[in-house]
């Protein structure tokens, strides 16, 4: 990455990869993108760049098991990637895979970095999640000794790992590939230490040291580093050195930084322009017919707070009698962790009440509401290019990139309201219309007040947010990220 490069490979290691296989009839493979914010940013860095790359990641599906297999190292070509790029995907055993994915990652430590346990019933953490604990070291430890074999002799190699799912990995592959310099990034809030510490001691001490296995510890905001910080300082025998922000554990030094990540405005925009997306736009045209329009798009996540969205836009329509016929809330929600029993409930949740503001305002000619819980990308970018009021309420987001995309896309440019607990209000509130996440009355007064905004409030207001949005687009985030590792 020009100025940012030392020599060596770049090792980039997340549970989901930039690719996906379906098996045809003929026993033939294809591949096609794989999805999530972390792919979408991680990939547009390898398509950008001359950069020899491997990706680690797992096979998640029988037929990515089936290609791996079929490839016989595990290594598989990555189309539309520059440099000497590759994929190896790692066939793990399934109730290994399970355990430490189900029962950890999305469990566990999602649940404690965005604060949402139901704490009188869970969690309890007793021989079952020592089951699963040995199987998210099992995991973490397969991330490590793939990465440490794809070191060559004398390589200065640098390896960047992603999210909470590989918070062992680092310190696991810095005993086994000695020299080769290690980032992690956490692509989700930290918790505090007072919520840190349900994690049992011995499990809070190691997901700590093993993150302090690299050499740069990376976050979305200073928000989250701190509280980082902060939980090394309570639950590790460490030195913390908050002016030049490192901790000092066991004869280790990792940098703690903060990479903020946005948008490649001109990619978006261009994908949004393309024709399926157009074919969409006007279909909800006709849907909405000249109303304004309220949008929402999320997968159906508990952090993303979806019922009080909709709770204030049915408190904003009891409130507001004169936005009856003049406003349509598009509300796409999308599946997120079907096999989770809590995401299954939410997931219904959010289809009651969407029938219930239905039952209770929709007239011939008038729909209030339309909820989509099919994924349809396309769709999504019709939908914010004709945004008027985009609603971001995250009870707890590491950043939330839909605020950043709206902005950018919005034919008109459209007012922002936005929770205070996203990462991104760290850098979009000052042209924001902030709001407490749990406060359904004052979302509702935010969306009355937005729809109320002139045309030239709007597009200012719009205008500021897309200009953040795009500053610090994957590739800066990433090489951000590697100027850090590069520093002495």
């Amino acid at each position: 990455m020009g100025d940012t490069a030392a020599g060596g490979r770049i090792l980039v290691a997340s549970n989901r990869g930039p690719l996906s296989f379906t098996r045809g009839r003929d026993g033939q493979f294809t591949a096609r993108r794989g999805g999530g914010g972390v792919v979408s940013g991680l990939s547009a860095v390898a398509e950008d760049e001359d950069e020899d790359m491997l990706w680690v990641c797992a096979a998640l599906s029988d037929d990515d098991r089936a290609a791996v297999r079929a490839a016989g190292d595990g290594l598989l070509d990555w189309e539309g990637a520059s440099g000497e790029s590759a994929v190896r995907m790692l066939d793990l055993p399934p109730d290994v895979f399970d355990l430490a994915y189900n029962g950890v990652a999305n469990s566990t430590l999602w649940f404690v970095h965005h604060m949402l346990f139901d704490t009188p019933n869970k969690p309890s953490f007793g021989l079952d999640f020592e089951r699963e604990w040995e199987a998210f070291r099992a995991y973490n430890e397969a991330f490590a000794s793939a990465l440490a074999e794809s070191v060559k002799p004398d390589e200065q190699a640098r390896a960047v790992i992603q999210d909470y799912h590989l918070c062992l990995a680092p310190l696991m592959l810095a005993r086994q590939a000695e020299g080769v310099r290690i980032a992690h990034f956490s692509h989700t809030p930290w918790a505090p230490p007072d919520y840190y510490r349900i994690l049992p001691d011995a499990v809070g001490r190691e997901v700590l040291a093993g993150i302090l296995g690299a050499d740069h510890a990376g976050f979305l905001t200073r928000r989250w580093a701190d509280a980082f910080m902060d939980c090394c300082e309570e639950f590790l025998d460490c030195a913390v050195d908050r002016t030049h922000r490192q901790v000092c554990f066991e004869g280790r030094r990792t940098s703690v930084g903060v990479h903020p990540l946005g948008v490649d405005a001109d990619l978006l925009r261009e994908r949004a322009d393309q024709p399926d997306v157009r074919d969409r736009i006007a279909a909800l045209q006709q849907q909405t017919a000249g109303r304004q329009v309220v949008v929402r798009v999320d997968r159906t996540e508990l952090s993303k707070n979806i019922v009080r969205g909709l709770e204030a836009y049915r408190d904003l329509l009891r409130r507001y009698p004169e936005w009856h016929g003049r406003v349509t809330k598009l509300a796409f929600a999308y599946p997120s962790r079907g096999d989770l029993a809590e995401y299954q409930e939410y997931t219904a949740a959010v289809e009651r009440l969407a029938a219930e503001i239905t039952d209770e305002f929709a007239v011939p000619g008038w729909d209030p509401l339309i909820l989509e819980v099919n994924d349809d990308y396309a769709r999504s970018l019709a939908a914010l290019r004709l945004a008027d009021v985009l609603l971001v309420n995250p009870i707890r987001d590491g950043m939330n990139l839909v605020a950043k995309e709206g902005p950018i896309l919005s034919n008109r440019g459209c007012a922002l309201v936005l929770s205070t607990e996203a990462g991104a209000a760290a850098e979009l509130s000052d042209a924001a219309l902030m709001v407490n996440p749990y406060d359904v009355t004052q979302t509702a007064q935010a969306l009355h007040d937005a729809l109320g905004l002139s045309q030239a409030e709007r597009s200012r207001r719009s205008a500021v947010l897309a200009a953040a949005a795009g500053t610090w687009p994957p590739t800066r985030w990433f090489a951000d990220q590697l100027r850090a590792l590069d520093e002495p």
